[in-house]
């Protein structure tokens, strides 16, 4: 499915949709160069989710989590070196928390998700727009 956003607002809507959609244990693969919206889709993500906080870029920390009746874990993977990194810092406890794992510079770490992961590709356009491409591998209806 392919979604061409109007501006920020728009944006977050369809990672609110989405997020309203996503099963406990679910991984968002989010792809995109920098402000092409990655952490706007992702607030939209905590949104679907029922989660009331300020969301923001984990870039220095890595993963920021936020609570809710099902936990968003939201990583950056723009500083990782390597997909041993990410599994330095728990990765696999994460997947199996029950939360859903958004990560956003994902194309850093392809071989580190699981089968089924949504793979979410945003891109710049003119005038402020993006162009969002969710593969859901039809799981999701």
């Amino acid at each position: 499915m392919t979604i061409i956003t109007n501006n920020e607002s728009e944006t977050v809507q369809e990672g609110q949709k989405l997020g309203e959609k996503l099963p406990p244990g679910s991984v968002v693969a989010l792809h995109g160069g920098l402000g092409t919206g990655k952490t706007a889709f992702t607030r939209g993500l905590a949104a679907g989710l029922g989660i009331k906080m300020d969301i923001s870029s984990p870039t220095f920390t890595i993963v920021n989590e936020y609570p809710g009746e099902i936990p968003l874990f939201h990583f950056d993977m723009y500083r990782l070196e390597s997909e041993a990194e990410l599994f330095d810092i728990g990765w696999d406890d994460y997947l199996e928390r029950g939360g859903v794992c958004a990560v956003e510079w994902s194309e850093k770490v392809p071989g580190a998700f699981p089968e089924g992961s949504i793979v979410v590709k945003l891109e710049s356009l003119d005038g402020g727009k993006r162009r969002i491409s969710i593969n859901n591998g039809g799981f999701l209806r």
